[in-house]
Order: structure tokens, then sequence, then C-alpha cells
């Protein structure tokens, strides 16, 4: 799922500013390590959902590393773009066009030049070259979700941003035919990665495409649809987490009354409602399912090789591989430094 906006709710320790006459920070089993000389309570790192893990790895990067510029997936929470899942690798920018690797840290070398702002006091690729760089690499449902993001974020300011453009303007030719993709499908309209996630998929399954975010005015009460096919009269629903607040079990009650409400009046005047949550896109057959019985008819052969790219994220851990790792690790570690080391592992530059 895509990070929230919720910061993580996890304090990080550090070795370095623990007294030298209390036990160790490798000793306590009750802490997990993070990184070398970073540590975090084991019932907090357990309470965090995916994208937060990853936050709060790239925070202890920051806090250890001299001077480290953040790209790709590790940029993405201080420029307000999803996140999905926990992403494997730390990215960071390197000051030359060489790349290597440290552990989980890639420092990519690159011979286009970056923009770097400074958010929180974090150093930063910047919103534009963060959203190109991650769009030729997620898989393109996700890229589709972090272009719209990245194109509402600039409306804000009266920008835009042309993705294909963009993209042969640079060095890098990785991506570029999921660029001219991207920028032929992204819309600052889309109000969530559920909805970006959802139109893609929609297309790929070959059904009609929705018109995003339309109002509606019956009884006396302006409502707004996620999606409507206007021939057909189908208006689309994708819920997703943060239209919820589980913390307020009275809020929560309170809005599915006012939801209820609003449905009942849109199914009398439209003709009819359908919805799905965001498990239901990623394995599309159950949204194919509920497209199919809420009356919507396909109108161009489904694109296979499309929806066989929502079977896996390989830059995140699947949910396998995160209970593996972090049930066998443990904080019995011995600390031998935090900075990389001199020997690195060359890699292809971003």
């Amino acid at each position: 799922m895509p990070r929230p906006d919720a910061a993580p709710k996890a304090t990080l320790l550090f070795a370095r500013e623990q007294p030298h006459d209390i036990a160790r920070l490798n000793r306590d089993r009750s802490l997990l390590r993070v990184r070398p000389g970073v540590y975090v309570r084991r019932d907090e790192w357990a309470s965090l959902k995916p994208w937060e893990c990853y936050e709060l790895r790239v925070e202890a990067v920051a806090s250890t590393w001299s001077s480290p510029v953040f790209c790709l997936e590790s940029a993405a929470p201080s420029l307000e773009l999803p996140v999905f899942g926990e992403p494997r690798f730390i990215h960071l920018l390197s000051s030359g066009p060489h790349s290597w690797r440290e552990g989980d840290v890639i420092v990519h070398g690159t011979r286009d030049q970056r923009e770097i702002v400074v958010v929180d006091g974090m150093s930063v690729v910047g919103l534009r070259d963060t959203a190109v760089d991650l769009c030729r690499v997620l898989p393109p449902a996700f890229a589709l979700g972090v272009a719209d993001v990245a194109l509402r974020l600039l409306r804000h300011s009266d920008e835009t941003l042309d993705f294909g453009a963009f993209g042969r303007a640079q060095a890098n030719r990785r991506g570029i035919r999921q660029l001219d993709w991207i920028e032929s499908h992204a819309d600052p309209l889309a109000e969530s990665t559920g909805e970006s996630l959802s139109r893609a998929v929609i297309e790929w399954l070959g059904y009609e495409e929705p018109e995003l975010q339309v109002v509606f005015h019956y009884e006396g009460v302006e409502d707004r649809s996620d999606f409507y096919w206007r021939r057909q009269r189908k208006i689309g629903e994708s819920d997703g987490y943060g239209k919820y607040d589980a913390s307020n079990p009275a809020a929560m009650k309170e809005h599915f009354v006012r939801e209820k409400k609003r449905e009942d009046r849109l199914r009398r005047h439209e003709d009819g409602v359908i919805r799905w949550d965001w498990p239901d896109s990623i394995r599309w057959k159950p949204l194919d399912r509920k497209l199919a019985v809420g009356g919507l008819e396909r109108v161009r052969p489904m694109q296979m090789s499309m929806l066989s790219t929502l079977a896996q994220h390989p830059r995140s851990f699947t949910a396998k591989e995160r209970a593996e790792r972090w049930a066998a690790s443990t904080a019995k570690y011995r600390d031998k430094g935090i900075r990389p080391k001199s020997g690195a592992t060359p890699l292809v530059s971003v």
C-alpha cells in the first residue's frame, strides 16, 4: 500500500548517545537493529506499516551518513510522493558518475544534473527529477500513482510536467517507453494512489475509460464520485486507507452512516454504484468480477501483459520476505562503524 500521511510511530535509538555505564544496546533483546549503531524497540517496529518501516530506515541513514542526498524511493516521503511496500534499498545520489553499494544502501551515479532541495533538514533530489526517476523503474501502475501525485503537487504552483519530454532530455535512456505511457495517462484529478491503480487496471481489463471526480447535485446535496461511466450511468468508488480513521470509532461510524446515505442517494438517480478496494485492484480478477456484475461491458481486449505487472513489485520486499527478514534478526550485533567501507560493489548508473 502507499504511504499514508502519518509519520512513523517509532523512535530511533543511537548507541553513540547512550551513557557508557548502561548496558550496550546491541545486547538488549527488546531492541531491533535498524543498521549499525541504530536501534528501535521491537514492539514499535512491529506496529509499523511496511512503508513506515522504510521511512525509519531512511531516517537512520540520514542520521548516520555524512551529508547524504536521497533519491528515488528514499526521497519520495519528503516530497509527499507515495511509497509502495517496504523498498529493499536506501537510495542516495552520488556526486559523480560512478555507482556503488554498501549493504542496503545504493549510491547512484548520474550524468544528468539534478535539482537538490532540503526538506526538514534532509537533502533530496527535487520533485520533478524524483517523479521521472521513479516512473522509469516502478511497475507501470505504481508509476502512474507517482505521476498523478506529482502533477497534483505541481498544480498547486501552476506548474506541470511532461514526463516523456523530461526523460528524453536526460542522458539516461531507461524506461522511455514507460514515460511516454505515463505522459498519456497521468491525471492530477486522481485523488489517491488507489484511484491511480484502479484507472490502470480498468484500462487493462478492457473497460471504457471513466471520468474522474464528477460532481452530482441530487436532493439538494452535492456529491462527488471517484469514477463515472456516463454512457452507462455507473458510478465507481475506490475505497482505501485514509478514508477511515480506525482510531476513532465514533467518527468511523458517523462516516459509514454518511457514506451509506450518500450511496443510497446516488443509486436513486444513477444506474448503480460499484465499490472495490486496493486488494481487488492489485489482484485484478476481483475488480473484473465487480465491474462485470455491476453492469459494465468490456469494449476492448484485456491486456494480459500489463495485468501481469501487478503480480510482483521487485523493488520492495514481499510480505514473506519481510516476515523472514525481521523475525530472524536479533539485536546482538557488534557495531563496527557507521560509515561506508572503502570497497564498494559497482552498479549500473541511474
